[in-house]
């Protein structure tokens, strides 16, 4: 489970606004290259340690760097790899990954581009980058976002998305208002298509309505003679029945972990999708 960094002190004394736009950074920003600069040093155990040559060498030539002239003894091959910039230095950290490095210095690496709200981090197999979201992925919401601004019937749904998608992936992520704003762009987007004449609709009002009149909506995307909105209703009931922080109870409220808040919010932007899109009718 990811632990959400809280926000900065300014911040939550309320001395200053959180960033409108404040990560994922694609990229190497400037706050964090020399940090990760420094990573590349330390990897190498150049400065303290024996300085890895034939690592250097080898991934010079894979990355096709060339050595810097006026340097012996290996360090033509360390000084281009320590003093990259840009995408070069992430294929320098990516390359370096790929060695066999001392576990702990992997995890130096993952909380520094986690800290620094960096759009990548270590994948799995953690012999490499990859992207936080796929850029695929990030258009397509960013996409919704811009197509529900457009669309009046959608009420609020963008500037909710919106702010769900800083709030899971930003700096300083907060499950809990992710998912919340989640949830309130499914209830703009939807509004006026399930419940147009319920000014107090909610999504779980909206999830009553399909189960007790599911004739009423089509869905696109399904074959004739199947319960056609059965597939955005279970889609509905998941973002809803998922928010473990909407209610108190005895046993106590369980907030929201980042990886579902980030799942609710790429469930929303689907939803939203498929509400602005006409894709979900009611057809009486």
């Amino acid at each position: 489970m990811t632990t959400a960094p809280r926000p900065r002190f300014s911040i939550r004394i309320g001395l200053a606004d959180a960033p409108e736009h404040d990560g994922p950074y694609e990229g190497v920003p400037d706050h964090l290259l020399v940090p990760l600069q420094n990573w590349v040093e330390e990897a190498l155990n150049y400065g303290g340690g024996v300085p890895e040559i034939e690592t250097a060498r080898r991934l010079c030539l894979r990355l096709r760097m060339p050595p810097k002239g006026g340097h012996r003894h290996g360090r033509e091959y360390l000084v281009p790899l320590m003093e990259a910039t840009g995408v070069d230095l992430l294929d320098v950290v990516d390359g370096l990954l790929g060695q066999k490095l001392l576990p702990w210095r992997k995890d130096v690496l993952s909380a520094m581009l986690d800290d620094a709200g960096s759009a990548y981090r270590i994948n799995e197999a953690r012999n490499g980058l990859e992207e936080k979201v796929t850029p695929a992925v990030r258009d397509a919401v960013r996409q919704t976002i811009a197509d529900a601004a457009g669309a009046s019937s959608a009420g609020s749904a963008a500037d909710h998305l919106a702010t769900a998608w800083q709030a899971a992936y930003g700096r300083g992520p907060d499950p809990v208002r992710a998912y919340s704003e989640a949830i309130k762009a499914v209830e703009g987007a939807a509004h006026a298509v399930i419940q147009p004449n319920n000014a107090k609709a909610t999504l779980g009002t909206m999830l009553g309505e399909l189960k007790n009149a599911r004739h009423k909506f089509t869905v696109t995307i399904d074959s004739p003679g199947d319960d056609a909105v059965l597939s955005a209703e279970a889609m509905m009931r998941t973002l809803w029945t998922g928010q473990t922080s909407r209610h108190g109870s005895q046993t106590g409220t369980v907030p929201e972990t980042l990886e579902a808040a980030r799942a609710g919010v790429h469930l929303a932007a689907t939803l939203v999708q498929w509400f602005i899109s006409g894709a979900v009718n009611r057809t009486s």
